[in-house]
Order: structure tokens, then sequence, then C-alpha cells
């Protein structure tokens, strides 16, 4: 339970069958419910979170706006197609309300005072004016802030109901209860504009959550992690940008027992907004990584930041999903095998089959590979799939290279001469060869460099085919 001025102001539904109620001095909470857990409300706290649920929301409209009784507004109108209606927005709100460690009570309607109202009464959705009307009039007069320092006048007139109260004549009601209380109910109702404060994403991200308690380990690690990855999302939505590189931190013990806090950086291939993939990635990171002390507040940083791409949808999809897909699978896997582990070729400008290609990691920019060579392809023979690391030296019978059985030529010479710019020529002829099982491979002669002619040339296996 939360008290306020000694007075209980939020209660939960186990309290409240013990006989407990709202306004309940402490002394009569600690009689029904001694085992209860008592706590002063932190207004500080409040605000803050709001602004997290505020701040995290903007990935669903820029339109974000905090109103009185802990309530964040949101102007969907625009946002309804792009997340497919109303339903499926609510959807993700609540989850995304439920990923920062919060419920919430959701309420739509055509007018920002009366969808907060209705969120204080109870779940509903409507969307059209006279709807909204009907309803409106049937919650309690409590719900307008501006009534509450007059509820006992208005209870003595009859007046309950939000409906009772507008059949009451206006010019009386200013008089007695202020214009503040007929403004809020014309707004409410649609029949005067609604003027918000939108918040507006700061210039730079960085959050920073204090855990309930020692953590050390990096599942539950990565669930409080994905409440500062739902503020990074609504932020990069708000700004347009996309994130390249992130910075998580692990603060550790305090005191004369401090440890060093441990950081954690993440680089993408590709830069990525989207919560979920960013999650997936940070508990790979989490866990592949050993925690040197339990941690006590976690951090999280946006140091690389780009504008971000317009999504296309494509009328005849890609089968095997899109370029953006191929990309998250990458990244995945770097996060979970290691960067050194997940390669990509990079072909290089050389002739010679064993360096005209080198790996390296997948994380590394294709615009920072040297371009190959532009050879025409249909011009050269058939190459194989696997490249042997050293070649293989063969033996020769009757002037037949062998490789477990004598090799028959099936294609003509494919000659490559390189290395003469480095001081080591290289003069090779390529052959398609087969063996008696029919299994094909890739064999070279290789010459001396024409120095002596007469000499018998040496045989070596190179490739393999499928």
């Amino acid at each position: 339970m939360v008290f306020e001025r000694e007075r209980v102001c939020a209660l939960s539904a186990t309290a409240r069958t013990l006989g407990v109620h709202e306004g309940m001095r402490r002394g009569g909470v600690q009689l029904l419910a001694a085992a209860a857990h008592l706590h002063e409300r932190a207004p500080l706290q409040e605000t803050a979170m709001l602004q997290q649920v505020a701040l995290a929301l903007l990935q669903y409209t820029p339109q974000v706006a905090l109103a009185e009784e802990a309530c964040v507004l949101l102007d969907v109108s625009a946002s309804l197609r792009l997340f497919g209606g109303i339903r499926a927005l609510c959807r993700k709100i609540r989850i995304t309300i439920a990923r920062l460690g919060l419920s919430a009570t959701l309420a739509c309607a055509v007018t920002a005072t009366g969808a907060w109202m209705l969120a204080r009464f109870g779940y509903v959705r409507t969307l059209r004016l006279p709807s909204l009307w009907r309803r409106l009039d049937r919650l309690p007069v409590v719900l307008l802030s501006a009534a509450v320092p007059h509820l006992e006048w208005l209870h003595g007139l009859g007046c309950r109901q939000l409906g009772q109260l507008r059949r009451l004549p206006r010019a009386g009601l200013q008089r007695r209860c202020g214009k503040d209380l007929l403004d809020m109910l014309e707004r409410a109702y649609g029949e005067a504009p609604e003027v918000h404060d939108w918040v507006v994403a700061p210039p730079a991200f960085s959050a920073r959550i204090e855990l309930p308690d020692r953590i050390d380990q990096t599942d539950i690690l990565a669930t409080y992690a994905q409440r500062l990855l739902a503020q990074l999302a609504g932020w990069l939505a708000a700004r347009q940008l996309a994130i390249k590189k992130l910075r998580l931190w692990l603060e550790h013990e305090r005191g004369r027992q401090a440890v060093p806090p441990t950081e954690l950086g993440l680089t993408l291939s590709v830069p990525a907004w989207q919560e979920d993939h960013l999650h997936t990635l940070v508990r790979e990171k989490l866990a592949r990584s050993t925690l040197a002390a339990p941690a006590i507040a976690l951090g999280l940083a946006a140091d690389e930041l780009q504008a971000q791409q317009a999504v296309s949808e494509l009328l005849f999809p890609e089968p095997g999903g899109s370029a953006e897909d191929h990309q998250r699978l990458l990244e995945l896997l770097v996060a979970r095998l290691g960067a050194d582990k997940v390669q990509q070729a990079a072909p290089r400008a050389d002739h010679r089959p064993e360096i005209a290609n080198r790996w390296c990691s997948v994380m590394q920019p294709t615009n920072q590979l040297p371009a190959p060579m532009t050879t025409n392809p249909n011009h050269l023979p058939p190459r194989p799939l696997w490249l042997l690391e050293e070649p293989l030296p063969l033996r020769l019978q009757r002037h037949r290279p062998v490789y477990r059985t004598p090799l028959e030529f099936t294609s003509p010479p494919e000659r490559i001469e390189a290395g003469w710019w480095e001081g080591r020529p290289l003069t090779r002829d390529y052959f398609t060869a087969r063996d008696a099982q029919h299994a094909y491979y890739w064999i070279f002669r290789q010459w001396r460099g024409g120095e002596r002619p007469d000499e018998e040339p040496q045989w070596f296996l190179h490739g393999l085919f499928g």
C-alpha cells in the first residue's frame, strides 16, 4: 500500500479484500493488515517514471504529452494504419509498458481529456463523439480534478455524474466553482479545443536504472536492459535515427569494496532501431560476458548514430526475407559466436587463386573492402568451390598426375602468370580433371619460370569440385 499524508492513496486487491480502502489512516491499516508492505508516495520517482514511459511511447507517435494523475496522452490518429489498427496498437503499447515494469489502463477517445477520464474509470474504447458523450455522462463527477474541491456542494445538489453536472446552469456553476471546471468539461466533450505540451526527445540518449538487488545472472540483467532499450527505441523513432554502436555498463559495489564498472560495447553491421532486434543482441552479449561482481545498476548510451532509412515495402517480397532480415541474422550470429567466428569473403585484385580471396569479419563494411578483378566470368573455365589451404603435390605415372587413381583431363589448360611485381614470378597451367570414380579436381602444372624449360614441371592438387 502507498500512503500520502498518512492516508492510503493506492492499494492492492488483496488489501481491499481485508477491508482497507482509500483514505484510511496508517493505524487502521496496521490493525486490518499487519503483514502488509507500507510505502510512502515518492512524487519525484513517479515523475521520472512517467518521463521514461513517455520517451518509450514516442516510437508509436511523435505527439506524446504528460497529463495530471499519472497519465500519458498519445495522439495516434496518424499511426493507426501504420500499426494495423487501434486494437493492434493498444497491444503494442501495453507490451511496451509491461517491459518497463509497469501496468496501465488504456482508453481511446476522440478527445484527450475524455480518454484520460475513461482510463481513470476503466478500459473503454470509443472513437465516435456521440458514443463518447453517452459514456462520459455516466462517469462520476469526482473524475474531474477541478470539481474535487466542490464535491460536497455538488453531492448536496444530487449531482454525482457528469451528465447531471452538464444540465446545471452554466452561469451559476461558473460563479460557484470557477471557469476551470467548465473548461475541463468542455474539453472532455469535444466542445473546446485542447492544447498540449508535447514531450520533446533530448538531443542525446543516456539512461540508467537502479537494480532492486545485487544481480549476477545475465538473463535477469537482460530483462532490466529491455527497460532501457524501450526508451532507446522511442528516442530513436522521435529523432529519426538508427544506432550503429551502443554502450552498456554495469555498476558494481561502491565504497571500500568498490569494483570498477563493467562496460560492454555492441557494434552493428547495419544501423538498426527495432527494439526486439536490439534486445536480442544485448541478451546474447550479456550471455557471453563474465561479470566481475554482482551488478547494482545498469546504464545504456548511444555512441554512434546515423540517419534512419525509410522502410520500403515491396509489392512482391523476396523469398527468404529481405536484406534487413539477412543483416539481423548476421548480427545475431556475431553476438552469439563472436565477430571472429562469422566472416565474409573479401576478393582481391589478383589472378593467383590462393591470394584472390581473403576472409574478414562480417562487421567490416563492404565499402571498405578492395574491389575484385573485373574479368568476365563467362570467359573463365569452371572454378571449384573448395580450395586446399596448401596445394598438394601429385606424383606422375606414365606422364599423368595421380590422385588415388590416374587423372583424366576434362578441360583445356588455363594459364596464370603472376607475382612478377613482387619478385616471385609464378607460371601455372590449371586443368579440370577426374578420377576413375568420376570425382572432379582442380589441378595445376607449375613451371620453373622459364629458366630451365627442359625440366619436368611439378603437378599439384589445388581444389575440389562438389
